[in-house]
């Protein structure tokens, strides 16, 4: 997806009246990864709802959600494709300033992965300590005090060490996705997480707009 089709999305997310509380794009990046983790792939209808309000309540009459659930079922493709295939994708983080923690900017990511793992459990319940790594990979941008009753996730995040900046912070989470996906989504031949995953692709120039 282009950057005005992103940007579109984002309008279109803002424009949705109160009390409803939507996703940004960066949260829905991460919501639509943990939701195509789970070993056995959740409907559109019960996945999409919490996308335009995190609390689920219900939809106001009359809004016309059409474009965005468009431009929201793209992306999903786009995710489910890099994953099945184990190859890179470009994760929606954007950098919030020149000099920005790495944590700070894929925290609204790793938060709408949790809140898919939330509604949509099946994928914590794989073999935890196949789990461990990959989530502490991911879990380390959260606060500590959000992963209650987690002490060994909570340890295995205290083991490692942190990256070193942005571009490493979001190779490692392309790194914890494809992961998570050899434990929930194995390939069929046997096969695990391609290693050019492991790479970045080649950028002509600075990233548009902070994005990696």
């Amino acid at each position: 997806m282009s950057e005005a089709e992103m940007e579109r999305l984002q309008s279109l997310l803002d424009k949705l009246p109160a009390p409803l509380e939507p996703l940004d794009i960066s949260m829905l990046d991460g919501y639509l990864c943990g939701v195509l983790l789970q070993p056995k792939a959740v409907p559109d209808a019960q996945w999409l709802p919490a996308i335009f309000d995190s609390e689920g309540r219900p939809i106001p009459p009359g809004l016309d959600l059409a474009p965005a659930k468009g431009l929201i079922l793209r992306r999903h493709k786009e995710l489910n494709q890099a994953i099945s295939q184990r190859q890179w994708f470009d994760p929606w983080v954007f950098e919030l300033e020149e000099d920005a923690d790495p944590s700070e900017v894929l925290m609204p990511w790793v938060a709408g992965f949790s809140l898919a793992t939330e509604l949509f459990p099946a994928l914590m319940k794989q073999d935890g300590a196949e789990l461990l790594e990959p989530l502490a990979m991911l879990y380390m941008h959260i606060d500590p005090d959000d992963l209650e009753d987690a002490d060994e996730l909570l340890e295995e995040i205290e083991s490692m060490e942190p990256p070193a900046d942005l571009e490493a912070a979001v190779e490692s989470l392309v790194v914890a996705t494809m992961l998570l996906a050899d434990v929930a989504r194995p390939q069929k031949d046997g096969s695990q997480m391609n290693t050019a995953a492991r790479r970045p692709p080649q950028r002509k120039g600075p990233p548009v707009r902070g994005r990696y």
